[in-house]
């Protein structure tokens, strides 16, 4: 299937399906200038586990929907993180306490915000 949604029409439905699920502190990170493997990161803060299941799964099925199939998953709800990889997008969904020990926000702190929903 061809993919018809550019990398940025893909990392803003991750962040509006992240929203609707209730992430928090959700960034869209333009990381084109900085970064070889992708385009933009996506990160967002869940709650729970069961938090993270469902934030991924909403993400991964909404790209389905629209044609776009996730290249790789990383982590597992029990980890505390889970990556989604579009190629030219990377999610990330952690539970505060993997978020504030990973620092991805300060990590690539030179990416542009795009978008930022506290």
């Amino acid at each position: 299937m061809i993919v018809s949604l550019r990398a940025e029409e893909i990392a803003r439905l991750a962040v509006r399906v992240a929203a609707e699920k209730q992430a928090s502190d959700i960034v869209m990170l333009d990381v084109r200038d900085i970064c070889s493997f992708a385009d933009y990161f996506v990160i967002c803060s869940v709650d729970s586990t069961r938090h993270i299941e469902a934030v991924w799964q909403g993400v991964i099925g909404e790209g389905k929907k629209e044609g776009i199939i996730s290249c790789h998953r990383e982590g597992d709800p029990e980890s505390g993180w889970m990556l989604a990889d579009f190629g030219s997008v990377v999610v990330h969904i952690f539970t505060q306490p993997e978020r504030d020990y990973y620092q991805l926000d300060r990590l690539w702190d030179r990416a542009i915000p795009v978008i930022r929903i506290q």
